[in-house]
Parts: structure tokens; sequence; C-alpha cells
């Protein structure tokens, strides 16, 4: 079975960079791009963030009401455009844009709540609200076919590239433009995460924030905030052949979407577990077939050990072929983009033939009991298809498998 959707454009603007085989070169490298945040806060924090100019997208007058995840979410699709050889081959109002985003314009909304003057810019709510990136790509791009926003926390991304491919398999759209954003590390938000008590600790000094972010290791701690959005271009296999599209990447071969239903932040192996099947059953795959996992892996006590008893629960007898690893440990957990930069991740995981190695984790949980990824890790065979994997507060689940074309 084959989906019939190629992926034939990636674009990023990440905490590594933003050309995707610069970035999966650090990732491969174990570089780690968190750092400790220079913010007024009572605890320490680390995060990472991007360092881009994105004067090549917005002058100073055209940023006015146009908060930070817009301008990376702008910057981000008019890549994977580029690389996709531009749309003039398709028409408006049969392209569309499907965008993943959390919490949307966090830099507009604290800049209102610490107003020193009490004015409020009238410009705030259209900044700040989580469908601003979608419509301002919309705008860039001419683009006149269903632009949408999926809002489903650390799965918006991941749901979004879901939908976009559903869009193109049943012909609603010709060409789609799928990923997410997230720009959320302001003082406000850190706050936030920091009493729920999820974020990674560490003591100041040295290296200790760049490596604070353990997946899977006995000794993990929490997550560490990230910046940045990462968008795919979608469209069918023939009409990407009938153009003689520049490059095609991977195929979009299965997702699988499911709710655990139990609780708004304790994850459940058997949703996580639907959503696994899901993809594979619509990709014609079985667990064997599926050589390497991107996993959620936020590096928290519970989630990690949820989602290796997942992953056990599937692969069973097969598990032994398959290698895991969660990127966030280099990259931060870009909650609302994280599935859309993880994707881009995996999909280069197939295209250069490499496994994107585990890092931080020497000593791993004993009941995080998978095969991890380790660095220099050869293949023992080719890496014909991949899967990654984003579970979202609120019990979303959404799983999305790749394979080399």
């Amino acid at each position: 079975m084959s989906s019939g959707v190629l992926v034939t454009g990636l674009g990023l603007v990440a905490p590594h960079g933003h050309d995707a085989d610069s970035v999966f070169d650090a990732i491969v490298q174990g570089r780690s791009a968190v750092h400790e945040l220079a913010m007024d806060l009572a605890k320490p924090a680390a995060a990472a963030t991007v360092d881009i100019d994105l004067s090549r997208w917005f002058n100073k007058l055209q940023t006015a009401g146009v908060d930070r995840v817009s301008q990376l979410a702008v910057a981000a699709a008019d890549l994977a455009v580029r690389d996709a050889g531009g749309l003039a081959h398709a028409a408006p109002e049969r392209i569309g844009i499907y965008v993943g985003c959390g919490m949307g314009g966090a830099s507009a909304l604290e800049a209102a709540y610490r107003s020193s003057n009490g004015r409020v810019s009238p410009l705030t709510i259209p900044a700040f609200m989580p469908n601003a990136p979608a419509a301002h790509v919309a705008m860039r791009l001419g683009v006149r076919g269903p632009v949408l926003t999926y809002a489903v926390a650390c799965a918006s991304s991941s749901v979004a590239i879901a939908e976009a491919a559903k869009a193109v398999r049943c012909g609603e759209v010709d060409i789609a433009i799928a990923g997410g954003t997230e720009a959320l590390i302001v003082p406000g938000v850190v706050l936030t995460w920091q009493a729920m008590q999820t974020l990674a600790s560490f003591t100041p000094g040295g290296d200790a924030a760049a490596r604070c972010c353990r997946p899977f290791s006995a000794d993990r701690s929490g997550f560490v905030l990230g910046e940045g959005a990462a968008f795919l271009v979608l469209e069918s296999a023939e009409r990407a052949a009938a153009r003689q599209a520049p490059t095609r990447h991977a195929e979009l071969a299965g997702w699988g979407l499911s709710c655990d239903a139990t609780h708004l932040t304790k994850p459940d192996a058997q949703g996580q577990q639907r959503a696994l099947r899901a993809a594979l059953q619509l990709a014609g795959l079985t667990p064997s077939d599926i050589g390497y996992v991107n996993a959620h892996g936020t590096a928290t006590k519970a989630g990690d050990t949820v989602e290796c008893e997942a992953i056990r629960g599937v692969w069973g007898e097969d598990l032994s072929g398959l290698r895991v690893s969660s990127t966030k440990a280099l990259h931060g957990h870009l909650l609302g983009a994280a599935g859309a930069l993880e994707a881009v991740i995996t999909i280069q995981a197939l295209k250069r033939q490499q496994l994107p190695p585990q890092a931080h984790c020497d000593t791993p949980d004993p009941l995080c009991d998978v095969p991890l990824a380790r660095a220099g890790e050869a293949l023992v065979r080719p890496l014909d298809a991949a899967l990654s994997s984003s579970f979202a507060f609120g019990g979303t689940n959404s799983s999305l498998v790749f394979k080399r074309v």
C-alpha cells in the first residue's frame, strides 16, 4: 500500500540553523543548541533559541504587529516552497496551508502584560492569536485554498502534517504546505512551565545547561523549551512526476491519530499504541519494517517510561531490529512545532542513511528498555522506513511514517 503523498520541499528555522543538512549534521554529531537563559528568574532555566536574520523576509515596518512566532513561520514556509521549486505550477485556490501552533504569539502577550505606561498595542490580538502564523504565510505566498491552524499542544504540527496529507490524498488540494511554529521563550511562559515542575534542572556553569535534557536517562529531570518553525511541502506522486519536481525527499506513507481520553497531562501507553498501529496500518508496513523511531521523548519521568512501554507493546519480538532516539536532548522541545522539526530530522535520517544518536543518556533508565541509537552506530540494514511520534497534553497522539524514495 502507498499513500501516494510525497514530501517535495523542506524548510526550517531551528536552534541549530536553517538548512536541513547542516541541522542534521549537528544532531548526528551530538552538538547541543541548549543554553542557559539570561532572564530575571527565581530559578535558572535553559532553552534552545533561534539565531537568524529575519530581515530577509521582513523590514522594520512589516514587523509591526507580527509576532516572532509568525516571522519564523513565514521564513520556514518560504524556504520549504523554494526547496520545492516554487508554487507557479499550482492554482492558488488549490494550495492549502496547515499549521500547528500550540500557544500563539507569546512575545506580543508578554509585551502587553509588562507595558510600563499602561498602553497596550492595538495590534496585540492579531499578533498573538494562534492562527496568525498561518494567515501570514498565506498572505506572503498568495495561497487562497484552505488555511488551517491546529492547536493540539505538543502534537500540533504532527497533526497538521497528517491532516495536510489527507487533503492531498483525497484531492482536496494539489499542494499542501504543512508544519508548525512556536516562539515561547519569554519570562512569563518560562515561569509557567517552571511552576509545573516539568523543566530540566541544572547547576549553572560549564556545559550543565547544554546537557540538562536527558531523555530516557536514569537521572533525567525534565525537558527544555525550544523555539523555531519547520514546514513540509506535500503533493501527490503523480503531480510531482508530471511537473518534474526538483526534489523528492521522502514519501509520507502513513499517519495515525488517537486520543488517550484518560487524563489531561498524564500519558497512556494504550492510546499511544493506537496511533502507532494506525500509522503502520495505513502505510501498509509492519513494525519490523521500521528501522528508526524519532520518539517524543521529553525527558520527563512519566512520559519517557510510558512511551517506551508503548513502543515495546507494538514492536514486541521485532524490537531488537529497531533504534530509538529523542533529538529533543539537543534542540529542545518546540511544543507546537516539535512534530514538524522532528519530521524533518526523520526524513533526513532516511535520506542520509544515518541514525540520530541518543544524546546525554549515559545510564538508561531500566524502565526505558528500548534499543537506543548510539553515536557512531552503523546501520545493520538499509533504513527504508522511519517513524516520528508526538504525544500531547490533552491526550492526543500523532505518529507519522516516512519511506525512503
